[in-house]
């Protein structure tokens, strides 16, 4: 903005609300930020020149999330792509298509969103952070938490805080999962309900990158279940008809699901105009009736998604090829069945993107008043206060470590990492130096959650002031613990206003044991 590189034309014409916050950015100090940052100011500045001159996109990760100001960070990445125009045009970042939304658009302002009776949390794309569950079960309010249903999780490994969790799921009066191995979780659980792999069931992924096509494979099964495990969809709905959730079902239905898709659909929509409960039950009952047809609650969930999708993918699905009408929908799920490989089941217009922006105007908001404070609070004499280290925790853990080594916590055996430092603490070597550490040796990482001890590993990939543990160990395997669970080191208080854990920023000192 002070070298008046912004896109003025994209402001006006896609965006709104940039008045509104242009203010917070005159005589901001950006040498003095950079500095901060411990960066070369030319550099940054040539680098911004060209990002804002040129056709160009922007890459961002972990780097600047789960850390201080993430949820910040988020908001200020849409505003700098708006103001150099470089959000939702050719060359740019883009919006992928989809098939299916990956979650509802929860408002947090709208008073009827319901929020958690103890810590307030709203949900973010309809799901509440975990963060906030061990104080949702902890608490004295006669409405806490005193169930909950794991299905395909680990929080007891995936999620910030084990020994917080640890005590929170000790306290339940019911927990019950579903999963495929005898996880954590799973050990602790009042109930473990066998689930099937991904290799025993029909399944699929709705968050393809492959802009501007929409690509989508419905994998089937390809090895034959041992004992009883079910299909998680199955499981769900046994539970639900159990808990009297689904509506009587008429037997022409079960009958017309057996005849044809067509006869199905026609029979459906007379019974849902007649069943006030339908609607809200309509998964279920699908599963009940044209799953039970087609051997898979699954695939009747599929077909059903794909008579309501949004209208968006109907068109998207024109563009790739497919035919307009009242059967779209059906083709699609036929095409998809006919190909295991994987079906383009649309097409983005590239030159449209726009399209899908899905604001109340169909412009980018840039005017989030929730935000504003703490980005008027951002500058660099303030954050240098902030980044100084407690005496008893100078160093900053980094929780999270990505290596060829990690995997989701199924992988029970550890033997497939046998022969590996598949679990290590990353230090750089001038830190080792100061604390007269050696590569190879134990050390105890402590923070304010707990503590751990780990091999340490002495390597420049890691910044100096910050060492990094991976994600996914810990596990205890045949009775035995492998590796360091680096969970037991995050606070799950330590978050922002999101529930984002600050997995990227947690203060810790490291020890020779």
């Amino acid at each position: 903005l002070t070298e008046s590189w912004e896109n003025k034309d994209y402001l006006a014409s896609h965006t709104s609300g940039f008045d509104e916050v242009t203010s917070y950015f005159s005589n901001f100090d950006a040498r003095a930020a950079v500095k901060t940052c411990e960066l070369d100011f030319d550099k940054v500045r040539e680098v911004t020149r060209l990002y804002a001159t040129s056709k160009s996109s922007l890459r961002y990760d972990l780097g600047i999330f789960m850390g201080r100001h993430s949820g910040l960070n988020s908001y200020l990445i849409v505003i700098l792509q708006s103001i150099c125009g470089r959000l939702c045009v050719p060359g740019g970042n883009v919006i992928n298509g989809h098939m299916m939304p990956i979650g509802p658009n929860s408002d947090e302002r709208d008073p009827k969103t319901w929020r958690t009776v103890t810590t307030n949390a709203f949900p973010v794309c309809g799901c509440f952070p975990p963060n906030v569950m061990p104080e949702e079960i902890l608490s004295d309010h006669p409405e806490r938490l005193r169930a909950v249903f794991v299905t395909g999780l680990n929080p007891l490994r995936s999620y910030a805080d084990t020994t917080a969790y640890e005590k929170a799921f000790q306290r339940l009066d019911l927990l019950v999962t579903a999963e495929l191995a005898m996880t954590e979780t799973a050990a602790l659980s009042h109930y473990v309900l066998p689930s099937r792999t991904g290799y025993e069931s029909w399944d699929g992924t709705f968050f393809p990158m492959t802009y501007p096509g929409i690509f989508f494979q419905m994998r089937r099964p390809i090895v034959e279940p041992e004992g009883e495990p079910l299909e998680q969809g199955e499981i769900d709905l046994r539970l639900a008809d159990k808990l009297g959730l689904i509506p009587p079902i008429p037997e022409n239905l079960y009958k017309a699901a057996e005849e044809s898709h067509v006869a199905f659909a026609k029979a459906l929509m007379e019974y849902a105009m007649t069943e006030p409960k339908a609607m809200k039950a309509m998964p279920f009952i699908l599963g009940k009736t044209l799953g039970k047809a087609m051997g898979s609650v699954h695939l009747a969930a599929l077909w059903g998604m794909l008579q309501v999708a949004p209208k968006s993918l109907y068109k998207n699905a024109v563009r790739a090829g497919f035919k307009s009408g009242p059967a779209l929908g059906e083709e699609l799920f036929q095409q998809i069945i006919d190909h295991p490989e994987g079906v383009w089941v649309g097409k983005i217009d590239p030159e449209n993107n726009f399209a899908e922006v899905k604001t109340e105007d169909g412009r980018i908001n840039l005017h989030i008043p929730e935000l504003l404070d703490e980005m008027q609070a951002i500058e660099a004499a303030r954050e240098e206060v902030a980044l100084i280290m407690d005496p008893k925790f100078l160093l900053i853990l980094m929780a999270g470590r990505h290596t060829s080594m990690n995997a989701n916590t199924l992988m029970r055996d550890p033997v497939w990492n046998e022969g590996k430092r598949a679990c290590t603490l990353a230090m750089h070597p001038a830190d080792a130096d100061a604390l007269n550490l050696k590569d190879g040796q134990r050390v105890k990482v402590t923070t304010e959650a707990g503590s751990e001890e780990i091999e340490l590993e002495i390597t420049d990939t890691a910044r100096k002031g910050q060492v990094v543990i991976p994600h996914g160990f810990g596990l205890v395997y045949n009775g035995v613990k492998y590796g360091a669970n680096v969970n037991r080191l995050t606070k799950n208080t330590h978050r922002d206003q999101f529930g984002t854990p600050m997995h990227r920023f947690v203060p810790c000192r490291v020890e020779a044991v």
